[in-house]
């Protein structure tokens, strides 16, 4: 790290020690929890934007797939769907997915050209469509009339996490296959339809996600703060090290994770992912697979961002189709690339880290700063400012805004820039 890395991580933590006297130490960890969590997904968004300049805008559709692994894989068992006839109508569902992708397989593989090839092609798509769908109609029906949902399998959190990082990898390669050709603007469109989508699938699934109607509590990798209370804890210290323990776990992750991908960014496969970015022509021509190797960054990004997204739902211990948002979800995410530099893994983690801060804090600074005009002002007998609140949460938006031009304006390369190495 630079002389400039390590001033900027030490004003950083000094940041986040203002904000612990200020807020409170239990506050602080909450935010440094989904703090982890962003900067772990803000780096999964370095490897694709930063080492292959990859537009990725289906950031949120990530998130979920990360979100309903970990509710699919932690949540408690649901006996009544056991109990019922949806896992044998869920099979005859997945049976006809199988036979439906084996016969868009086949028709592929057949040795015909022109029109006759496409018609056999758009066929066999509708053929496997109504296959699947007249298996998976009734039996989500059946599921939500009788046990409401499929429930979860009780395992521990992390085996969610895992399964978050391998959804995700599965769905980057799905749209890295289909999307990698195309040119810059056009992938991003093509990346934004697909995670909205992903949204829609997951928030009207009733009989998997359940939909709008949430599904809480998720437990926890560690202990929760009632598990520490059952133990004899006091209230306060039990939300404080029950927190403490979840970012353990959730440091550890982003450490190894930043290990690895500094090593891989160091070595000639990190040499070879920026000569493609930089020049993909000269990189092609000196026999280089070029879309191959994008296609690994797209997956190994969109794996930490699984990963993030599943954290990120078990801390909250809520899954909500219906809350996520791209503002929110994508946005966020490539604001704290921008500003904390792309093609640096350093920069991404500190652009992940000041940009959640700011967003978070920014409502209850501008409340504090709302309140007191709006104090001044009934003195002055002008009246007090309505809807404090409501105007308040907007101006994450306006701070964010600001954040973001003045970084492009005086750091256009970030605060922490890319250092390139002969």
């Amino acid at each position: 790290m630079t002389r400039r890395s390590v001033m900027l991580f030490g004003l950083l933590f000094a940041l986040f020690v203002f904000v612990g006297i200020a807020t409170g130490v239990q506050y602080t960890t909450l935010l440094l929890v989904q703090s982890f969590a962003y900067a772990l997904i803000a780096l999964g968004l370095n490897i694709q934007w930063g080492y292959g300049g990859l537009f990725n805008f289906s950031i949120m559709g990530m998130l979920m797939l990360g979100g309903a692994a970990v509710t699919f894989t932690s949540s408690p068992v649901n006996p009544g769907f056991w109990a019922s006839e949806g896992p044998m109508l869920l099979g005859r569902a997945v049976l006809g997915l199988a036979v439906g992708l084996a016969l868009v397989w086949g028709v592929g593989r057949i040795a015909v050209k022109g029109r006759l090839k496409a018609v056999l092609v758009v066929a066999s798509w509708a053929a496997g469509y109504f296959i699947y769908r007249t298996q998976i109609d009734p039996a989500a029906a059946y599921i939500e009339t009788t046990s409401g949902w499929v429930g979860g399998l009780g395992l521990n959190p992390v085996f969610g996490w895992i399964l978050g990082g391998i959804l995700a990898a599965g769905l980057a390669l799905l749209m890295g296959k289909i999307c990698l050709g195309l040119r810059t603007d056009y992938l991003a469109i093509a990346t934004i339809g697909i995670s909205e989508i992903i949204r829609a699938l997951l928030k009207n699934m009733d009989w998997l996600t359940r939909g709008t109607k949430t599904v809480s509590p998720i437990p926890w990798p560690t202990p929760l703060p009632q598990d520490l209370q059952a133990a004899g804890m006091a209230v306060n210290d039990s939300f404080l090290y029950a927190r403490l323990g979840f970012l353990a776990i959730a440091a550890l992750i982003l450490v190894v994770a930043l290990f690895l991908v500094q090593r891989a960014y160091n070595g000639p496969w990190g040499r070879m992912m920026r000569a493609i970015r930089d020049n993909f022509i000269s990189a092609g021509s000196m026999g280089k697979n070029v879309t191959q190797r994008q296609l690994e960054l797209f997956v190994l990004g969109s794996v930490l961002m699984g990963i993030g997204g599943a954290m990120l739902v078990s801390f909250q211990q809520i899954y909500d189709p219906g809350a996520y948002q791209p503002i929110n979800h994508t946005f966020l995410v490539w604001v704290m690339v921008i500003v904390g530099g792309a093609g640096n893994n350093f920069g991404a983690i500190f652009g992940g880290f000041l940009i959640y801060v700011a967003w978070m804090t920014s409502d209850q600074v501008a409340q504090a700063v709302l309140s007191t005009v709006s104090h001044w002002s009934t003195d002055l007998g002008w009246g007090a400012i309505p809807e404090i609140e409501s105007r308040a949460s907007q101006m994450r938006v306006f701070v964010l805004g600001i954040v973001i031009t003045v970084a492009i304006r005086y750091f256009p390369r970030g605060l922490l820039p890319e250092v390139r190495r002969q």
